[in-house]
């Protein structure tokens, strides 16, 4: 984990492989990572707090050290991702958002080598244990409807009441079998206007 001013208390992975769906694959399988960092939040129990940066200046180390761990457990060039996070119950989802904003988003794409569409997100509150869906969408064009889809998480015994769970999630594909129609990886890479 690269150096933060925030105290990680552990880090989660999660690799969820899928080879076929419906009794059919149409070729490389769906390949999807999770990376996670369990860490404590600097607002917890102190009520409202208008100023948030500690949170926000912060997240540039975990967008790099999250994002760096992704794109190495994936194995394969990034397609997808999706960023979320999971807040304790001493603390208020702001924070986890405060965590999560485009400070750690260009930290997560330049460490997973680039994307141009902004990054799908789901937040909650949460006890240990609890489990959340992330939802991914592709890098370089959200409207690449065959890259529609998310991954489930939960890390075993956090976040506790003190602590946020900050998620960082990568695919190397689009879902296995999609054809809903739409707009294609081969043509955003056509038109070069990626978004």
């Amino acid at each position: 984990m690269a150096d933060s001013s925030l105290q990680v208390r552990k880090t989660f992975a999660q690799i969820e492989e899928i080879r076929s769906s419906a009794g059919s694959s149409d070729g490389t399988p769906l390949r999807k990572v999770a990376v996670c960092a369990v860490i404590r939040n600097p607002y917890a129990g102190r009520g409202f707090v208008d100023d948030l940066s500690e949170l926000v200046e912060a997240a540039d180390a975990l967008g790099t050290s999250l994002g760096e761990e992704a794109a190495r457990l994936l194995g394969a060039p990034v397609e997808s991702y999706g960023k979320g996070g999971l807040v304790g119950s001493d603390g208020e989802q702001e924070h986890i958002n405060a965590a999560l904003t485009s400070v750690f988003g260009n930290a997560f794409r330049d460490a997973i080598g680039g994307g141009a569409a902004w990054i799908t997100s789901m937040t909650k509150p949460a006890v240990a244990g609890d489990r959340i869906d992330v939802p991914t969408a592709y890098k370089d064009d959200v409207w690449v409807r065959s890259h529609y889809d998310g991954v489930e998480i939960r890390v075993p015994d956090a976040p506790h009441p003190d602590e946020l769970v900050v998620i960082a999630v990568v695919t190397n594909r689009g879902r296995l079998n999609a054809r809903v129609g739409g707009t294609t990886v081969a043509d955003v890479l056509a038109r070069g206007d990626q978004r």
